[in-house]
């Protein structure tokens, strides 16, 4: 009997012990701010958004007769059907058709009647019209658009009461809050899903501004240029955008955020056109082959490729290779964050800005330029058609280049403009350090570790100086139908 009571006791403690060692679940409460229901949110705020049709009137020509026979000069029948044609109108009309575009909108300002949307909403639009909450429909007037950034300002006049709504700060939102999004999905009206944001900064290569709010709120067509908020009622955003293999809503829409609209809405209502500061660069990644070869401590900031001659930059003797670390107070984190604060910073204003050059932080003043007037002036460079390649030609394998003088064929043949100096490129092998920097047949390189290139020789002995000094890479600057950038070429042939 003992014999029981001492195993009963042995099994007792074993089970105890197999129990407690076994995880426990956590006891997870509720988010404090997660809310049980978006019903109060969407009443407060459907009045303030609007559903947007936008109409443009297309040219068609009627024929009346389209297999009509066509008779051949001089024929007997020509003149008869000529005048016959003639008294029917000419065999030709013309007539204007309704081209429509749905989208959504919201209203920021009560008082003067703004409206925001896309500006690819209202785009070439002969006629636009906003339908309110109450189903009323009113004309609308298009007081300026923004193509770079998708944002368009309408203006309605009515005695209606309107409700507006408030821009927010979409600087403080972060990953994982919660959103909601007003639309006119497919035509529908006023229809509200709810989400997260699902990531920040997205560059879906729309623009040179780009800087999204992704959600996994259900967006769909027509729901462009819909608004959407924070928990506390502010716009954060413009639904601008969806990734979709199907055209329908798989859970990917970005917005615009609501402080990089900001700027550039007030300036349409003032001005009725955007006036972003320029600084007259072209900028490129910083890659950490390119951060080592110029003695960076780290990839940051932007690479100056060039430089607009008499623009801002220039006449701040700001030079192709170096790096901007820092402009007006604020870091310049990657190339992309540039353009941005250049694009904010008030015409005229005189700041200063951090740049990398020879191993070295210095600093510099300039005073901002207008983007509009320079690209009114032709001062932004475009890219031209590529060219052939030459047949003789001095070949460095070490890399996978083949390279020529610059002569007055070459030039004409690539379309190489006069004051670009260096040799071109005649040839790029496969698998090669030049494949794989994307280096062309017809490029210039201009530039060999921050030194002229001016013959095949150079190009050769400079690569092999690099080699023997064990460097990793070499860095070209190098032109391509008058766009110029940096590449840092690794160093050894690749298989």
């Amino acid at each position: 009997m003992q014999k029981y009571k001492a195993l009963s006791l042995f099994l007792f403690l074993f089970v105890l012990t197999t129990l407690s060692a076994q995880p426990q679940a956590r006891d997870i409460s509720p988010l404090a701010n997660a809310p049980t229901s978006f019903a109060d949110l969407a009443e407060q705020l459907l009045p303030s958004v609007v559903n947007v049709s936008s109409t443009q009137m297309i040219e068609e020509r009627a024929e009346p007769f389209p297999d009509f026979p066509v008779f051949p000069p001089g024929s007997p029948f020509e003149d008869f059907f000529e005048d016959f044609m003639g008294r029917r109108g000419g065999g030709e009309s013309q007539r204007a058709l309704p081209s429509s575009s749905l989208g959504s909108g919201f209203i920021i300002d009560a008082e003067n009647g703004y409206i925001i949307t896309n500006n690819h909403v209202v785009k070439d639009a002969d006629e636009v019209r906003v339908t309110l909450h109450d189903d009323s429909t009113i004309p609308a007037e298009i007081i300026g658009r923004d193509e770079k950034i998708d944002i368009a300002v309408l203006k309605v006049d009515t005695k209606k009461k309107l409700h507006a709504v408030s821009f927010g700060n979409s600087d403080k939102m972060r990953v994982g809050d919660w959103v909601m999004a007003i639309g006119n999905p497919f035509g529908l009206g006023g229809t509200v899903t709810s989400g997260i944001i699902s990531a920040r900064q997205r560059d879906i290569n729309s623009g040179p501004y780009d800087d999204y709010l992704q959600t996994d709120a259900s967006i769909n067509r027509g729901n462009s240029g819909g608004p959407m908020f924070d928990l506390a009622g502010n716009v954060i955003g413009i639904n601008t955008a969806i990734f979709s293999p199907t055209g329908g809503s798989v859970g990917i829409g970005f917005a615009i955020p609501s402080n990089l609209a900001k700027t550039v809405v007030d300036q349409l209502i003032k001005y009725g056109r955007t006036k972003r500061g320029w600084l007259g660069v072209r900028i490129q990644t910083v890659t950490d082959e390119i951060a080592e070869s110029l003695g960076l401590d780290k990839a940051r900031g932007a690479l100056i490729a060039s430089v607009t001659p008499s623009g801002p930059a220039e006449k701040a003797k700001l030079q192709a290779g170096d790096i901007v670390l820092e402009f007006d107070g604020k870091e310049v984190e990657d190339m992309r964050a540039l353009p941005r604060i250049v694009a904010e910073t008030p015409i005229d204003k005189d700041v200063t800005l951090k740049y990398w050059r020879d191993g070295k932080e210095r600093s510099a003043k300039v005073e901002i330029g207008e983007l509009e007037k320079a690209e009114d002036n032709g001062l932004l460079a475009t890219r031209g058609d590529r060219g052939k390649a030459p047949e003789k030609t001095t070949e460095i394998e070490s890399v996978g280049l083949s390279v020529a003088s610059l002569n007055d064929m070459l030039r004409d043949e690539f379309g190489i403009a006069e004051d670009i100096n260096g040799v071109v490129i005649t040839d790029v092998a496969a698998k090669s350090s030049a494949q794989e920097k994307d280096l062309s047949v017809g490029d210039v390189i201009m530039e060999i570790n921050q030194k002229p290139v001016q013959s095949p020789k150079d190009v050769r002995d400079m690569i092999s100086r690099a080699e023997k000094s064990k460097r990793a890479s070499v860095l070209l600057l190098v032109s391509r139908q008058g766009d110029v950038r940096f590449v840092a070429l690794s160093l050894g042939k690749k298989e």
